[in-house]
């Protein structure tokens, strides 16, 4: 309250001889009005110093503590500083490396207890710059060429520049040799460079002669600046000596490859010039570690597939350099230590590279995400397959050499089926007022990628649908996998339809089936349907082999806005059992995709009867076959792995996961072309 007194004693005024009358015999309409100013003052005093007191609380840094999320918590919290999560007093205890087959127990152990053996394990490491001096990054010179004053490479394992003649310090860069498994100065781990380092940071790729960049941060996170973009988005620009020239750009789901030409200009002339390969990954949220290991296991194959045998050190750089990188750099070494010796050790390589840069691994959640993906490694493998060796792959998945043994096929898709459903993340549905929106109780969104539509005014629950975002191949949240509408989520529907700007839905069941009703028809036969704030206009009906085509024109009455939306009704797929063949299923992705072209690619409505068995296949295939057209590769366990952690059940049956197979072989023989594409 100190503000509130400083602000009275400036603002009353003092006592004179001349108004001690006034104060003794008060006017009797005075003495109100001053107690009314007062008052106020004390109001507006106080107003003042909440604000105030607000503002300061604002400033306070967050911790790991103060924010946490589904995915995770807080990752690299970069604003001037990094900061560093508090050590446990008892570091001095070490870990014994674990067999392979005693890592999932293992995994087990350190995970319960919200994860207490894995912050016990993660404190114990060596931290702080124990192990060397870094006395040419805090030069007064090379001070404004770190992103953050607390992330620094030791002077004994820091990359060194060819000094450029009459500029001080020009050898520096905020950059770290980091080893492998085996190899020696495997890694460069940098920070992001910032605008006036980026000069720098090529200079370095060119004189290492590094060939593959990994970046592991997106260029803004939570409105702040993570690293400068450092590569033009088309055509090219020179960067101090280096000129840098775009020649090819991939966007996947997770990860973004650019190619580039690098040619360094000399003034003795232009050098022979490099291809650069950059491999982006995008899907690291802003803190927390990914939801899922899958996506960054693929992008560390494509990593090692991309870099020459002949290249320099691959530079992988997140914002500060230590936390993502160092995650990134101990999970393709721990592989690798895996395939040589069956057995891993985190905390014993972790220890080592934190001797070249340091807080390598940033938080106990980078620590046990490591082992997440180290076990998803052992477990499943490497399931991609190139489009060649489909077919002595289904061979092998369908050949039993006795009778009592179980398909190869079977026990691949038991181990989806073992996956565990998490029901807690399904509150939102799970919900008293929400049950009933369900078509079928096992069958329910996940709270973190469920669709949310815009809250009914004064009415509460009206922002759920049993319906979730699911990711393509190229593109995040994609397709929206639902059940068929109830009588009384019509309207719901039409609403999701609308909201989310989709064009394309796509039908997988007929309205009954087995004398049960499966869907409510939610269009018209002829004319038009209201359903709550929308209407449904039948524009055509086309009968296509197997699936019917209609155009809907769909308007939002109270504004009185119209849309086309394309409704692809497949044909000839059973409650129980699969299509008879697979021409239809490729007829039908095809057409949904061209669709998806002319309409601008918003989110593609699925749905079967309860939003998983069929709809889960349908989204699997239009992701392998999307692959295979773009790279002759495809991985159906990983693709339908990928999907249940989207959505439970989706791929219900191995009959269905089967049918994901046959039909990119019937689409191999159909388009033979693309069997040599790559």
């Amino acid at each position: 309250m100190v503000p509130v007194l400083f602000f009275l004693a400036t603002t009353t005024p003092p006592v004179t001889n001349s108004t001690k009358e006034e104060v003794q015999s008060p006017s009797p309409h005075i003495l109100p009005a001053v107690l009314v100013v007062s008052l106020l003052m004390v109001i507006i005093a106080l107003l003042l110093w909440y604000c105030l007191r607000l503002k300061n609380q604002r400033k306070v840094p967050i911790t790991s503590v103060d924010k946490k999320i589904p995915n995770g918590i807080l990752e690299e919290q970069e604003q001037q500083t990094v900061v560093l999560l508090p050590r446990s007093p008892s570091a001095s205890k070490t870990y014994l490396p674990i067999p392979l087959d005693t890592l999932e127990e293992e995994y087990r152990l350190r995970s319960a207890d919200d994860g207490k053996l894995f912050r016990e394990e993660y404190n114990s490491l060596p931290g702080g710059y124990t192990q060397g001096t870094c006395e040419e990054a805090n030069k007064e010179e090379n001070k404004e060429k770190n992103r953050y004053p607390n992330i620094l490479p030791y002077d004994h394992s820091r990359v060194v520049l060819t000094p450029i003649e009459g500029t001080p310090c020009s050898d520096y860069v905020n950059a770290s040799y980091i080893d492998g498994y085996k190899e020696k100065n495997k890694f460069i781990a940098a920070q992001g460079p910032k605008q006036d380092t980026v000069a720098d940071f090529w200079r370095m790729i060119w004189e290492q002669k590094s060939a593959t960049i990994v970046m592991l941060t997106n260029l803004k996170e939570r409105k702040e600046d993570k690293c400068y973009q450092y590569w033009p988005d088309q055509g090219c620009w020179t960067y101090g000596n280096v000129r840098v020239a775009v020649e090819d750009f991939t966007a996947l789901v997770d990860y973004t490859i650019r190619k580039f030409c690098v040619q360094y200009q000399a003034s003795d002339g232009s050098k022979t010039p490099r291809l650069v390969t950059q491999l982006h990954f995008t899907s690291w949220p802003d803190f927390g570690v990914p939801f899922s290991p899958i996506g960054m296991l693929k992008f560390l194959k494509r990593v090692k597939q991309v870099n020459p045998s002949y290249a320099g050190p691959i530079v992988v750089h997140c914002s500060a350099g230590v936390g993502r990188t160092g995650t990134f750099i101990v999970i393709d070494a721990m592989i690798d230590m895996m395939q040589e010796e069956q057995k891993i050790d985190v905390f014993g390589f972790v220890s080592k590279i934190r001797d070249q840069r340091s807080q390598l691994v940033q938080t106990d959640m980078q620590y046990s995400f490591i082992y997440q993906a180290l076990l998803e490694h052992y477990l499943y493998g490497d399931t991609e397959l190139d489009v060649s060796s489909l077919e002595g792959h289904l061979q092998k998945l369908h050949n039993t050499s006795s009778p009592g043994d179980r398909l190869g096929l079977e026990e691949e898709f038991k181990k989806l089926t073992n996956m565990r459903i998490m029901k807690e993340n399904m509150r939102t549905g799970n919900l008293p007022a929400n049950m009933k929106k369900n078509r079928v109780l096992q069958i329910i969104p996940y709270d973190f990628n469920r669709v949310i539509l815009s809250m009914k005014r004064g009415q509460e629950f009206t922002d759920y649908i049993n319906a979730s975002f699911i990711d393509g191949y190229r593109q995040k949240d994609y397709f929206i996998a639902t059940q068929g509408p109830l009588t009384h989520t019509v309207d719901d529907f039409w609403r999701m339809v609308w909201e989310w700007k989709c064009h394309s839905i796509v039908m997988l069941t007929e309205l009954q089936e087995r004398e049960q009703e499966k869907c409510f028809q939610y269009w018209p036969v002829e004319d038009a349907v209201t359903y709550g704030d929308y209407t449904v206009e039948m524009k055509g009906d086309t009968l296509c082999d197997t699936f019917s085509l209609r155009d809907l024109l769909l308007t939002y009455v109270p504004e009185k806005q119209s849309r086309l939306v394309r409704h692809f009704h497949f044909h000839g797929w059973p409650e129980i059992g699969i299509p008879a063949e697979g021409k239809g299923m490729i007829d039908i992705i095809a057409a949904v995709q061209k669709q998806q072209q002319q309409s601008g690619n918003h989110p593609i409505v699925v749905h079967c009867s309860a939003g998983a068995g069929r709809t889960g296949t349908f989204i699997a295939l239009s992701n392998i076959l999307e692959r295979v057209k773009a790279e002759g590769l495809l991985d159906v366990f990983q693709t339908v792995k990928s999907l249940r952690m989207q959505r439970p059940h989706m791929v219900q049956t191995v009959e269905q996961y089967d049918f994901c197979y046959r039909v990119v072989q019937d689409f191999v023989d159909i388009f033979s072309d693309y069997a040599n594409f790559k």
